[in-house]
């Protein structure tokens, strides 16, 4: 019998080892990323598709809300400059470094750009969130995550989660942290997985076309 977590856990676990294999071996972006991107929509689609299966509840409110996410990620580096996110604060041996993953010749690579833009606008938004709000945030409160209703609020359970969230950023971590926190609201406000992804997806969408528009690809670490 297949374990109840695995839906929610399976394609994040494979980004982020086919991720992990990347920078370990040096392995060409050119072909890891494909098959990062190809391998994990495979297991999305091979074992997620039940929990991904409900409407949102409030779609005009999680476009609108993913939307504003977009503008506090962007704000910072907008308003006090390209420096800002070189301060050590953001840039330490901790954090690592605002730098994209691209390599130059890809940034140029119509295909490959136009890969990535789909990847971070409809693949990670249901990757993560199956994981980090769908089954993380529940089962801090209860191993048997099942038993916690999406959406139940535990202090403990929203603040670790937020904070996990926002190291996964790096460098990016204090916009990290309050997208984390508003993600987090929203999912309890909504206690609707799918309304958390919508959000999550109109982010990462409006974060791709400012990426392409200004080429400033270090948002794409």
């Amino acid at each position: 019998m297949r374990h109840p977590a695995i839906p929610y856990v399976a394609p994040f676990a494979a980004f982020i080892a086919i991720m992990a294999i990347e920078k370990a071996t040096g392995l060409p972006t050119a072909w890891m990323y494909p098959l990062r991107a190809v391998a994990t929509l495979a297991v999305l689609l091979a074992v997620s598709r039940a929990p991904l299966a409900k409407r949102p509840a409030r779609p005009f409110a999680s476009i609108v809300l993913g939307a504003l996410v977009f503008a506090l990620w962007v704000g910072p580096d907008v308003v006090f400059g390209p420096g800002y996110r070189h301060f050590w604060l953001f840039e330490n041996s901790v954090t690592g470094k605002a730098v994209s993953s691209i390599p130059i010749a890809l940034g140029a690579s119509f295909w490959f750009l136009a890969l990535r833009t789909a990847s971070c606008a409809l693949l990670v938004p249901p990757v993560e969130e199956l994981f980090w709000r769908g089954w993380l945030m529940r089962w801090i409160v209860d191993n048997d995550f099942q038993k916690i209703p999406l959406g139940a609020y535990q202090a403990s359970a929203f603040w670790l989660v937020a904070l996990m969230f926002a190291a996964e950023h790096g460098p990016y971590w204090e916009v990290g942290l309050a997208t984390g926190i508003i993600y987090n609201w929203w999912m309890v406000r909504t206690r609707n997985l799918t309304d958390c992804i919508v959000a999550h997806a109109v982010t990462n969408g409006l974060l791709s076309a400012y990426v392409l528009a200004t080429h400033q690809f270090q948002y794409w670490l």
